[in-house]
């Protein structure tokens, strides 16, 4: 054992071994739905608030400042690797370890906080609604009824000169009222786990927008990061978003569809026109690939300040609609998405509206 722990650091030993108990609960949890299901909901939530509590002491995103950071950290890898080509054996192993100490974190951490929900029951068998693909006259009924509910909300928000609507509060505000509606959802479905968290605005938001990317959960950090640059109507319902993956859902529609869910559950008008507005969209861009002229029709109906506020988002985005980095970083999600059972990738995101065709529609 002494002559292994030379070669091999104590902790790196743990985390290896800890990787290798991963895989395992990994492999089980693939091929046997009851099984993911029991360890995220009775597991994982113990992962996630420990990271999330870990993290949630600063006041910034841990895991932006890896990746930040990321470009230095693997300069100095290679330097520490050419300098110990010419160093004993012991060292060489010792470093190689602790590389792959470093890869098994970011692996067990993926399937101990967040791997099982990918494959355990999907959202509508758990809310015991019925989902199919929906005709275009069920996307029309759907998006009429939220778009009903956006002509009584938008009649008490506050619009810019410039179109947008103003979120009327900060958003360290709108991380306790979004608390606070998650508490309330918790109550109703139990398979959302209970965890009160700090959610990170990304420091360098500008040019993350240029990804396409409004936030991301990362699991090796526990953290709920919300891109603000960003329109304001956008904030809160990705904020909703990202706090689902980081309560147990996975699944990209079904993390759109309970962000949804948590926005109504809110009492605050901002909050749940930002969720029928989002929603909308989904809805409606899913309406003109089926019927053009209903979807004409509907958007006809919209406020006068909805639009304005829809074409403003549209002009807002040209800057960022073609670039490279979007495609590559919708490769990457793509490629890991499928990778994960959701062989729709990115276009995932979307089929979200399957899930509140049969919520509005009562199915």
């Amino acid at each position: 054992m002494r002559k292994i722990r030379r070669y091999i650091p104590l902790p790196a030993m743990i985390l290896i071994f800890t990787a290798v108990i991963c895989a395992i609960i990994n492999v089980i949890a693939v091929c046997n739905r009851g099984f993911a299901d029991f360890f995220n909901l009775n597991i994982s939530p113990f992962f996630r608030m420990i990271l999330a509590k870990i993290t949630g002491v600063l006041p910034f995103s841990l895991a932006e400042i890896i990746i930040i950071l990321s470009p230095v950290l693997m300069i100095l890898l290679i330097i520490q690797a050419v300098r110990l080509i010419k160093k004993d054996g012991v060292k060489r192993v010792r470093f190689l370890f602790s590389i792959l100490a470093v890869i098994a974190y970011i692996y067990s951490s993926f399937v101990l906080t967040f791997a099982t929900a990918y494959r355990g029951t999907s959202l509508e068998d758990k809310l015991s609604i019925s989902r199919k693909e929906v005709s275009a006259a069920e996307l029309q009924a759907a998006a009429r009824i939220v778009l009903d509910e956006l002509n009584l909300l938008s009649e008490n928000i506050t619009y810019d000169g410039e179109g947008f609507s103003v979120m009327p509060y900060g958003f360290s505000e709108l991380n306790s009222k979004m608390n606070a509606a998650y508490a309330g959802l918790c109550e109703k479905y139990s398979f959302i786990s209970e965890l009160n968290s700090r959610v990170k605005s990304v420091m360098l938001s500008e040019p993350m927008t240029y990804t396409h990317i409004s936030g991301v959960y990362t699991f090796f950090t526990g953290e709920a990061n919300v891109n603000v640059n960003y329109p304001d109507y956008i904030t809160p319902y990705t904020m909703a978003h990202e706090m689902a993956h980081q309560r147990g859902i996975a699944r990209e529609d079904e993390a759109n569809f309970v962000a949804f869910l948590v926005c109504l559950e809110s009492d605050d008008t901002y909050i749940r026109y930002s969720a029928y507005l989002n929603m909308y969209e989904y809805l409606a861009n899913a309406l003109f690939r089926a019927d053009k002229d209903a979807y004409k029709e509907l958007y006809s109906d919209l406020p006068v300040s909805v639009i304005e506020e829809l074409i403003a988002y549209s002009e807002f985005y040209d800057k960022y609609r073609d670039s490279v980095v979007s495609d590559i970083s919708d490769s990457v999600n793509n490629s890991y998405l499928v990778s994960q059972g959701q062989t729709s990738g990115t276009a995932s995101y979307g089929l979200v509206t399957e899930l509140a065709v049969a919520y509005l529609l009562g199915q």
